[in-house]
């Protein structure tokens, strides 16, 4: 896949396809969380597992991340979504029949706020997903003053009031489990000390079927170390199931 991709704001996002061009199957499209960027080792690690199953994938950097245009301080929840709906766009374009989403903890919570409302993603993954918006800007960041502080310490990512406000506004992504319809597998450490894995296990509950939920040992966030392993076999095995 070799295309420029755009958002809504004109702002060039930044990607990279893993695998084989001529199969337009299907196509796993991977999306991070807040801070994060498509070069996470996780990201990285899932696009190279999925390419060697033969399936295609394609990481990418929200707006204001990485190397996608944008300010960070733009960075929203409801933008990201936005964000996602032109990759698919993207996808769409070039020809691939199935649209499968990986987002993993803000960019579950996207992804739940994409899949309920956009009938072209076929299957949704969430890893770590995000679920309680506002309770986790409050829990991450409530010492901090919107506009003037940073998101752990990072002076790379301040905090923007915009950012809150969208949080505080979305709330919650719970109530719109029963809007998706598509085939959906929730992963998630029970050693999460950003997103807790009750959170996943909330969701999951309140979700449609067909749905499976995969709970790690031990695993952090970010599925670092021994974590990445059992991830990816999680996610490739149910995407060959």
């Amino acid at each position: 896949m070799n295309t420029t991709i755009t958002n809504p704001s004109g702002e060039k996002l930044d990607y990279r396809f893993h695998g084989d061009a001529s199969d337009k199957s299907k196509i796993v499209l991977i999306g991070h969380g807040v801070t994060g960027n498509l070069d996470r080792p996780w990201a990285e690690g899932l696009s190279n597992a999925l390419a060697a199953t033969r399936i295609p994938a394609l990481r990418f950097s929200f707006a204001g991340n990485g190397e996608s245009e944008g300010d960070f301080r733009d960075c929203t929840v409801s933008k990201e979504v936005a964000d996602l709906g032109v990759v698919i766009d993207a996808a769409k374009a070039a020809g691939y029949e199935e649209i499968i989403y990986a987002g993993h903890s803000m960019g579950g919570a996207v992804g739940v706020l994409r899949a309920a409302s956009d009938s072209r993603i076929g299957r949704l993954i969430s890893l770590a997903g995000m679920v309680h918006t506002a309770k986790f800007a409050e829990v991450e960041f409530g010492m901090e003053t919107p506009d003037s502080g940073f998101m752990w310490e990072d002076e790379d990512c301040p905090l923007s009031s915009t950012f809150v406000n969208d949080m505080n506004a979305i709330g919650t992504v719970l109530g719109k489990a029963s809007d998706i319809h598509v085939p959906w597998l929730l992963v998630h450490g029970d050693a999460d000390d950003v997103v807790p894995i009750e959170e996943s296990r909330e969701i999951f509950a309140a979700a449609n079927e067909p749905k499976q939920f995969v709970e790690l040992p031990g695993v952090g966030h970010v599925f670092a170390d021994d974590g990445l392993k059992p991830m990816i076999a999680a996610v490739t095995g149910w995407l060959q199931s």
